[in-house]
């Protein structure tokens, strides 16, 4: 094996840029600003019957009709009651190549970061039995890590193609 090929590092897949930071159960997580298009307070949750346990149901936003989810519960977290912190992103995910508004609940919103290469790196290798597709990549910010999270991937998947449907625009 050649020198150069050993001293290649692996590529983020993200790209520098301005990220939305939040916490959900204790860890710091980013979002594209690109991708987000409004951060709203907690409201009235219309429970679906039959869905994913981590989706809390649906909103009325404006007289359009969106899905959201519980991050917490999409990670395999611990549900925990609402605070007056927690707050739902609304965020645009591709489906199919077709946009799809949904929302996202988070414990906190943090921080717009505007993010350098220099601060990137690749996400994690934990093995063949641990996904790690939704991750975009990681940032240093100082002491901590923020884990990047690709909303397409995220909020996507086989069980979400249902709750996509959930939405006026789905």
């Amino acid at each position: 094996m050649s020198e150069a090929l050993l001293e290649r590092q692996p590529v983020p897949l993200v790209q520098a840029g301005k990220f939305l930071t939040f916490r959900v159960g204790g860890e710091s997580y980013g979002l594209e600003i690109l991708r987000v298009q409004e951060i709203i307070g907690m409201m009235a949750v219309t429970h679906v019957p039959r869905t994913p346990e981590y989706v809390r149901g649906v909103i009325n936003l404006r007289g359009k009709v969106i899905p959201v989810m519980e991050l917490r519960l999409k990670f395999g977290m611990e549900g925990q009651e609402d605070t007056p912190r927690t707050c739902i992103i609304v965020v645009q995910v591709h489906r199919g190549g077709l946009p799809i508004t949904m929302g996202v609940i988070v414990d906190e919103v943090s921080e717009v970061l505007d993010i350098s290469a220099s601060q990137l790196e690749p996400p994690p290798s934990f093995g063949l039995h641990i996904d790690t597709e939704f991750i975009l990549g990681m940032c240093k910010a100082g002491e901590k890590v923020i884990l990047l999270l690709d909303a397409d991937r995220v909020l996507s998947g086989k069980e979400m193609d249902a709750v996509a449907g959930l939405g006026e625009d789905g």
